[in-house]
């Protein structure tokens, strides 16, 4: 058994994390090309042929809920220490050992607003926030993929005007205008179409493109960009843009096209689907009608705007189930929205159990996940009062347990026996947190009793 308490605390005083958790692992046999000293550790079984998978420890739960979950689990697994204190003293570096780790790998997004100690001993922000953007810049991520009921969102990435160099952000002193550079790689935007078309081509989903291209110059490039890839195709575009982007912007997405392997366009002369193209404003209303109606989709949006898509799909079923519960109510009917919102067939919840895979330009895949309140459920944990005097449930680390799932099958998808133990592994899960949910350190015990480690 882990002493989980002594690790939180450990956190939560600043303390010495590395010298804590060093003492768990292995130096890991394996380095990130590039980075020699990189520090990687390693656990777990490496028994019944298992690719393993990476990985970050990053703050709070997503470090506590990682740590307790893969002892618990024994499978094969490298670590990389990336909490936000760490992440700041090695000037990021740490994200370019996880960014280009050679395994599928997992991200938890937390603390982008910690405070962290300076060599100096001030407190400060801390460097790269949360170091998702860094990271996705030098992983080399050229979009990620969200799919949640029928609607699968597919964001390109970095692809917004946002700042990552500090020394380029400014505002003006004479209008207070606010200026950074663009940070909208070509390459990036020309994969991400790509790997759209091929999911509409793969799965026979309506594709729906969520661009501004009369607004956004990046946009019209990114258009562009997509007017040349279905050239040549059999893909149906039903709405078209007014301004086709390849014709408007010939000059400047040729030379992104230059800079792409010759071989990019390979094979998709046979590709074929429906694709719809809107501006991104409509795809708000548009997502809900498909929701409503089930209608299997995918859609390209840029950073900035599939941001606002996944949010908004995550968030909106439970306004839809309330206010179906109101109509339910007035009619007199004895009746549970959440229950009819099943029974027709709805798969959707809260959002906190959709997923998120980042595709980088070379290399496996990152699986990556949110814990918003993590840093609150935390503290509740070190105050001795998980539930706040009963007004609330202790933290639920069921994620972890999906997540590392959806993990190892992408790093082994033929390993049958893998992918059974997987799914048992979380069936016993959901025994232990049936009914009452258990305080984090009884159900990690719990757990440690239920789950035979894989290798055993």
């Amino acid at each position: 058994m882990l002493d989980l308490m002594n690790i939180a605390r450990t956190e939560a005083a600043g303390g010495d994390l590395l010298g804590t958790l060093g003492s768990l692992f292995e130096p890991a046999d394996v380095r990130p090309e590039g980075y020699p000293d990189a520090v990687i550790w390693k656990g777990g079984n490496f028994t019944g042929n298992v690719n393993p998978v990476a990985h970050s420890l990053t703050d709070a739960y997503a470090l506590l809920g990682t740590i307790a979950a893969i002892d618990i689990l024994g499978l094969p697994y490298y670590a990389v220490p990336m909490w936000s204190q760490y992440r700041h003293d090695t000037k990021l570096a740490s994200l370019s050992w996880f960014g280009s780790m050679p395994c599928t790998s997992i991200k938890w997004s937390t603390a982008g607003d910690a405070y962290v100690n300076d060599p100096s001993g001030e407190r400060v922000v801390v460097m790269g926030k949360s170091g998702n953007a860094p990271l996705r810049t030098m992983a080399g991520v050229y979009c990620n993929v969200r799919p949640y009921g029928p609607i699968t969102v597919v964001r390109c990435m970095p692809c917004l005007p946002y700042s990552q160099d500090r020394a380029k952000f400014t505002v003006t002193k004479d209008k207070g205008v606010i200026h950074s550079e663009m940070n909208t790689p070509g390459i990036q935007m020309a994969y991400a179409n790509r790997r759209f078309l091929k999911m509409v081509n793969d799965s026979g989903k309506i594709g729906r493109v969520a661009f501004k291209p009369t607004q956004a110059m990046e946009d019209g490039i990114n258009s562009g960009l997509l007017s040349w890839l279905l050239e040549g195709t059999k893909f149906k575009v039903g709405r078209k843009y007014a301004v086709d982007g390849y014709v408007e912007h010939r000059e400047l997405v040729d030379r992104i096209i230059a800079l792409l392997p010759s071989d990019f366009k390979d094979g998709m002369e046979d590709w074929s689907g429906r694709i719809e193209q809107h501006i991104s404003d409509t795809n708000y209303g548009i997502l809900l009608w498909d929701l409503i109606e089930q209608q299997d989709c995918i859609i390209l949006a840029t950073d900035l705007d599939g941001d606002r898509l996944t949010d908004l799909l995550a968030d909106v079923s439970d306004p839809l189930r309330a206010y179906s519960q109101r109509i339910v109510d007035h009619l007199g009917v004895d009746k549970k929205a959440a229950d009819l919102w099943t029974e027709m067939g709805y798969t959707t919840g809260n959002g906190r159990d959709m997923t998120s895979v980042m595709y980088r330009m070379e290399g496996p895949p990152i699986h990556e996940q949110t814990l918003g309140s993590a840093d609150a459920m935390l503290l509740r944990l070190l105050d001795g009062d998980e539930s706040m005097g009963g007004t609330k449930r202790p933290y639920d680390p069921r994620i972890h347990f999906v997540l590392i799932r959806d993990a190892y099958r992408d790093a082994n998808p033929d390993n049958a026996k893998l992918h059974a133990w997987l799914d048992d592994a979380l069936a016993k899960f959901d025994e232990v947190y049936s009914g009452e949910r258990p305080g984090f350190l009884e159900g990690y015990a719990a757990l440690k009793k239920a789950i035979t480690p894989w290798g055993s």
